[in-house]
């Protein structure tokens, strides 16, 4: 079985692949690693149209959030995801042909693509979930919490005013994952309130699926 997880930054997606790869001794990659090697083989010329997110980003939040508006970060968000686009399917390719099971998780992954797996391979042994965030409040405050080791936005961040803008990017795009994953029929949840009961409810959700 291939599991596909996608939505915006900081929703859950590497802590709920972490978990289930931990709970069911399953391997899984983040997308943002196929995104390196496709990296790697793009031209530098071609480098700023096809990762226009990574290309302009910088090293400081607080100066990337003000430059640009969160419309415009999630579309390059989305160009920069489409560009990995063939490498999650042929790394889904490769392992429903040997039959393994392996977990995908990114902001690359996207309905679009997804429904792509499904047409190409069926559903029989594909699952996909999204994980979307709209109350910003709500984020401000848990990503003062966090524990994430080298959480970039904390790390690249020093004005209060910035996680305010940050919060309303994950929002904007978390409602494009909302429409996209309605438009393809694909299930998606919120993250806003009671995270761990909603990392369970995923679980169960995906757990029918398994062989």
């Amino acid at each position: 079985m291939i599991y596909l997880i996608g939505g915006p930054p900081k929703c859950g997606k590497t802590t709920l692949a972490k978990r289930l790869a931990d709970k069911y001794r399953i391997s899984w990659i983040s997308a943002d690693t196929l995104e390196n090697i496709v990296w790697a083989y793009t031209s530098e010329e071609k480098r700023p149209s096809l990762f226009p997110h990574s290309s302009s980003r910088g090293d400081s939040n607080d100066q990337f959030y003000s430059d640009h508006s969160a419309e415009e970060i999630v579309r390059n968000y989305i160009i920069q995801g489409e560009t990995t686009y063939d490498a999650i399917s042929m790394m889904a390719e490769t392992y429903l042909t040997d039959k393994d099971d392996y977990i995908v998780e990114g902001f690359q992954v996207a309905p679009e693509i997804v429904d792509r797996i499904f047409k190409k391979f069926g559903q029989d042994h594909v699952r996909a979930v999204f994980l979307v965030r709209q109350d910003e409040q709500k984020f401000i405050q848990d990503i003062h919490k966090s524990t994430t080791p080298n959480d970039w936005v904390i790390q690249k961040t020093k004005d209060e005013a910035t996680y305010g803008k940050i919060s309303a990017m994950i929002a904007e795009y978390s409602r494009y994952f909302e429409m996209e994953a309605e438009k393809y029929g694909l299930r998606v949840f919120s993250m806003d309130e009671d995270f761990d009961q909603q990392l369970d409810a995923i679980e169960n959700h995906l757990k029918s699926s398994r062989s």
